[in-house]
């Protein structure tokens, strides 16, 4: 079970900083729905070569700072 609530508005400032760490990512990799935040986090493990702990760690590390430009 994820650790963190996203909404849309801000799963879109958690995106746009994924798109600049990982380049190699594309934005229809991260397409996201209200309430399916662990089927987010293993699929986002999947693609960047991550464990779970990590990307979820990612995430509310975006989360704390959404306006700042670091990931």
């Amino acid at each position: 079970m994820a650790t963190f609530t996203l909404t849309p508005e801000t799963w879109k400032r958690v995106q746009v900083k994924f798109l600049r760490k990982y380049r190699e990512l594309a934005a229809v990799d991260l397409v996201f729905t209200s309430g399916q935040e662990d089927q987010l986090v293993q699929r986002l493990a999947k693609l960047v070569n991550r464990d779970r702990n990590y990307i979820e760690f990612t995430i509310r590390k975006a989360l704390a700072d959404p306006t700042g430009n670091r990931l």
